[in-house]
């Protein structure tokens, strides 16, 4: 498959990470400290499950790639945040909702998110995007097959996740149950038609 195919049949890898960042990003600005604990509790769990995939990601797919071209420096920047926030997230996931410093908690990691965000966005996927514009495609392909691996294992988590942050909407709720089928088929569909090997 032609690079010019693959970008035109899977989003770059720089725009699939700046859309991983506007969603946790927009499942943040969805948190309020006054919300019922069982809301409190799916949208942080929510946003450490978009973290921990992103993170994976990053760390299998795009940082390896990019290593050479922007410095070691850069890359090793971004493994230490990226520590710093999964020792955040299991600090989190081990805290109940009502518990004192709990919403502290949540916003010294989105301080570091943001700061890790502004960054990547700002320095590391301008730089790739410059240097590295025919690899971008073919890394998005790779990215997307990675992304269901490392999702589908957890689905039942991600569905029962957004179905506490939907506050007991019934539309929200009907939402997610169609989100958690369709990422099943997605499954299923990708393992009995998908043939593109990866690239090492």
């Amino acid at each position: 498959m032609t690079n010019a195919l693959v970008s035109r049949l899977f989003p770059s890898v720089t725009n699939m990470i700046r859309l991983d960042h506007t969603h946790v990003l927009s499942t943040y600005h969805q948190y309020k400290p006054s919300a019922p604990p069982r809301v409190k509790k799916g949208l942080v769990h929510t946003i450490c499950t978009a973290l921990e995939v992103h993170a994976q990601l990053e760390e299998d797919i795009f940082y390896p790639a990019v290593r050479a071209r922007i410095g070691e420096d850069r890359i090793d920047k971004s493994f230490e945040e990226h520590r710093e926030m999964r020792r955040l997230i299991d600090e989190l996931r081990a805290m109940e909702p009502d518990a004192p410093g709990y919403d502290d908690k949540l916003a010294e990691l989105m301080r570091d998110v943001m700061h890790h965000v502004a960054d990547e966005e700002t320095i590391v996927l301008p730089m790739a995007e410059r240097d590295m514009a025919d690899e971008l495609g073919p890394l998005g392909m790779r990215m997307t097959r990675r992304r269901v691996e490392l999702v589908a294992p957890r689905i039942g988590e991600i569905a029962l996740d957004m179905g506490r942050a939907a506050s007991g909407n019934t539309a929200a709720l009907a939402l997610v149950g169609c989100a958690a089928i369709g990422l099943l088929m997605a499954r299923r569909h990708w393992r009995t038609t998908t043939t593109l090997p990866l690239r090492s």
